[in-house]
C-alpha cells in the first residue's frame, strides 16, 4: 500500500529568503513605511482628532475644554435641516444610479468603437468632468439666472415671466441634480467605453451569425462582459454622491431656505462657517461612518465574487 506524503510548506525563513531574492521584501520595506506614515498623518490622525472634538462645544480656538458628551450628536439627529440634507444626499445617490449611469452606458454603447468621429464625441462628453466643480457651479448659476442667463433668454423668447430656478424651493434641488448628472456622466462613460473595448469582437460576431439583434447583443453579450466595470462605476457614484459639496456651494449655497443642503454642505454651513467645530466634527464622524459602512456593505454584497 502506497502512502502519499503531503508536501511540506516552506518555512518562514525560506519564504523570506525567496522574497529577498526576487526583490519583493525589499520593495515592501522601502515603499510601505512612507505610505503608512502619510496615511497616519493625513487620514488616521485627523479622524482621531475629529472624533475627540465631536464631544466638545468648541469654536476652534485654544484647547477644547467644554465637554458636552453626545450632545452634538443629539442636536444633529434632532435637526430638521440635517434630515433634509440626508434626504437630498439619498436623492443624489438615486439620480446617480438611475439617471447618470444609464445615460453614460447608453452613450458608451454608441461611441465605444475606435473611430475619429467617436473620439470627438468622447472628448465633448468628457469635458464637463475635466471642468473644476466650482467653475461648473458658477457657470450653471449664470445659466439659471432669471435676469441675464439662458433661462431669462428662453423666458423672453417664449413670452414667459422671469423664472428664478435657484431661488425656487421646489425647483432648486432639481437644478442641482441636473448639474451633478451633467458633470459626472462623462467619467462613468469612459469607464464603460474602456470595458466595452475589451469585449472580444469574435463573441459579438458569433452572436450576429446566430441571428441576434443589436439589442440582444447588448443585453446578452456586452453588458454581462462589462459587469465588473458597472459594479465599480456604481461604487464610485454612491461614494461620490455622499461627498457632493463643490458644485452646490456656488450654485445655491444650500438655499433657498436650506432646501439643497447635502451632508457635506450641512457640515460646512453649520459647523465651519459658524465656528462650531465640535458640532461639525460630529457631522464628519457620522458621514465617515456612513461612507465606510456603505463601502463595506457594497463590497460584501456586490464585489464578493469579483476577481481581485
Amino acid at each position: 500500500m502506497t502512502t502519499t506524503v503531503a508536501p511540506r510548506k516552506p518555512s518562514l525563513a525560506a519564504r523570506l529568503g525567496r522574497g529577498l531574492s526576487n526583490g519583493r521584501v525589499t520593495a515592501v520595506l522601502i515603499l510601505l513605511p512612507p505610505a503608512v506614515l502619510l496615511f497616519t498623518l493625513f487620514v488616521m490622525l485627523p479622524l482621531g482628532e475629529s472624533a475627540y472634538y465631536a464631544f466638545f462645544n468648541w469654536n476652534g480656538y485654544g484647547a477644547p475644554t467644554d465637554y458636552v458628551g453626545f450632545e452634538n450628536f443629539e442636536r444633529i439627529l434632532g435637526h430638521s435641516i440635517f434630515h433634509k440634507a440626508v434626504g437630498n444626499t439619498l436623492w443624489i445617490v438615486a439620480a446617480s444610479l438611475l439617471i447618470q449611469m444609464p445615460l453614460a452606458l447608453f452613450l458608451a454603447l454608441l461611441i465605444h468603437r475606435k473611430t475619429p468621429t467617436n473620439a470627438v464625441f468622447r472628448l465633448i462628453f468628457f469635458m464637463p468632468y475635466i471642468l473644476a466643480e466650482v467653475a461648473a457651479g458658477l457657470i450653471w448659476s449664470f445659466v439659471f439666472d432669471g435676469n441675464y442667463g439662458v433661462t431669462a433668454s428662453l423666458a423672453q423668447t417664449f413670452g414667459m415671466e422671469q423664472f428664478f430656478i435657484l431661488a425656487d424651493r421646489d425647483w432648486a434641488f432639481v437644478a442641482v441634480v441636473t448639474v451633478i448628472v451633467w458633470k459626472y456622466f462623462g467619467f462613468h462613460m469612459m469607464i464603460y467605453i474602456a470595458a466595452l473595448q475589451g469585449v472580444p469582437e469574435d463573441q459579438i460576431e458569433a452572436a450576429r451569425i446566430e441571428g441576434a439583434s443589436n439589442r440582444q447583443i447588448v443585453r446578452h453579450v456586452q453588458i454581462p462582459r462589462i459587469k465588473p466595470a458597472l459594479i465599480v462605476s456604481a461604487f464610485f457614484a454612491i461614494i461620490g454622491a455622499l461627498q457632493v459639496f463643490d458644485i452646490i456651494i456656488p450654485l445655491t449655497n444650500g438655499g433657498p431656505s436650506n432646501q439643497t443642503h447635502t451632508i457635506v454642505t450641512y457640515l460646512y454651513t453649520f459647523g465651519l462657517t459658524r465656528l462650531n467645530i465640535g458640532f461639525g466634527s460630529a457631522v464628519g464622524i457620522l458621514l465617515f461612518i456612513a461612507a465606510v459602512t456603505t463601502a463595506l456593505l457594497y463590497q460584501r454584497i456586490f464585489m464578493k465574487g469579483e476577481p481581485e
